[in-house]
């Protein structure tokens, strides 16, 4: 696996001279502060390559940019309304610039309204570090008592609006508007959030949408880009649902295997893709990730390894980000699977055999705690992370005692 780090550009807490010192070989970054659907310009493109390529000294760093995570597919495109096709031809042409700059694989997602979904960005955890958690009572508290969208408490089971409606009340004010904030927060990296009144708009607009109705939306769009990505030598690849599960009455397309099973036969090509994201995919207990990464191999692009910890085997349920190895995925299995992968893709020849990845959040630990980072992104719990994957993939790779002796 080719080891990167994600890095949120000039202003990110972790500077491109600590990437190059936790032993990343390349950078996964976006251009946060270009709105959703402008097109992303080569003179842009090209300064953030600059950026990553120097040392605060104006040495060369080493580093490359590798992946592009995330450029956004905006809400008008799922939605099929007001500017979506112009999105879409905006979308082309940032994909033609990124290539011509030397980018080969692209990461985005498909969900509706809100993407990465916390309840809690600073959970903290029994050895005093902290971690974001998302909690279901809490989320229902949000959903039903601060957003109150109409029918809201029909989504839930009875328990958990119960448990909702008594934490709601112990709130203060100052808490209820806190996780507001933290629900609404968004992309990590992004300069865009919303109010409730913004979110409250897009269901709305969103209306009796169905799962089926926007997958066939998903399709459309990449009818449209994946012949480009092909031509361009482009590699796209789907981030999955942030939770894995229906929020907000909104579906959720890209939460288990067979989301993307049907997504990767309706548009069948070597650039429409995946990104296997272990934390993920991992919140669902009814998701195998080394049996998908087996079985969808091919066709992984990219890899965010994390890890979570469930409190219940709910499909609909709380947890929080563990360590990399501690939480209900098996990484050791996980990263097997990735490393047989690669050696198929090598013995076949293929060009792309190393698979990107990158330690994806991270437990605030140490100086982490009084840096208030880009949450989930923390220099200290990553390096920790990275650390722990290294360990597992140099023991996998061993020649006397790894897999290649098998």
């Amino acid at each position: 696996m080719r080891q990167t780090w994600r890095w949120f550009g000039p202003k990110d807490l972790t500077s491109i001279d600590d990437i190059t010192q936790v032993g990343a070989a390349g950078v996964v970054s976006a251009l946060h502060h270009v709105p959703n659907g402008v097109v992303w310009s080569p003179e842009e493109i090209a300064k953030r390559h600059e950026e990553i390529a120097t040392r605060k000294d104006g040495s060369a760093s080493g580093l490359t940019w590798d992946v592009v995570e995330s450029l956004p597919v905006t809400e008008d495109i799922k939605k099929q309304k007001g500017d979506w096709r112009e999105h879409i031809a905006n979308y082309k042409i940032s994909m033609k610039h990124l290539a011509d700059s030397g980018i080969e694989t692209i990461c985005y997602n498909f969900m509706p309204v809100l993407d990465w979904t916390r309840t809690n960005l600073r959970w903290t955890v029994p050895n005093g570090g902290s971690c974001m958690r998302f909690d279901i009572n809490d989320f229902a508290a949000f959903d039903i008592h601060i957003l109150k969208r109409p029918g809201a408490a029909a989504d839930f089971t009875n328990a958990i609006a119960d448990e909702a409606a008594r934490r709601f009340e112990a709130m203060s004010e100052d808490e209820q508007k806190q996780l507001g904030r933290n629900v609404t927060m968004g992309l990590p990296g992004s300069t865009e959030s919303m109010s409730l009144e913004d979110v409250q708009a897009h269901l709305d607009e969103y209306g009796a949408i169905s799962r089926e109705q926007l997958r066939v939306h998903f399709v459309n769009f990449l009818e449209e880009v994946v012949p480009v990505a092909e031509d361009l030598g482009l590699r796209l690849c789907c981030h999955p649902d942030d939770p894995p599960f229906a929020l907000l009455g909104l579906p959720r397309i890209m939460s288990t295997e067979e989301d993307y099973k049907y997504i990767l036969e309706a548009v069948d090509s070597p650039a429409n893709g995946m990104t296997l994201c272990s934390g993920s995919l991992g919140a669902r207990p009814d998701n195998d990730l080394p049996g998908m990464m087996e079985r969808f191999g091919p066709k992984v692009h990219f890899l965010h390894l994390r890890n979570v910890k469930r409190d219940s085997d709910d499909i609909a349920g709380s947890f929080f980000e563990a360590e990399h190895l501690a939480g209900d995925t098996d990484m050791v299995a996980l990263i097997a699977a990735i490393l047989t992968e690669e050696r198929r893709r090598k013995a076949e020849g293929r060009a792309d055999w190393e698979i990107p990845m990158r330690p994806d959040h991270g437990q605030d630990i140490l100086d982490d705690l009084g840096r208030r980072s880009q949450p989930g992104y923390p220099t200290i719990g990553r390096m920790k992370g990275l650390a722990e994957l290294r360990g597992v993939m140099t023991a996998l790779d061993h020649a006397q005692w790894g897999l290649a002796r098998n």
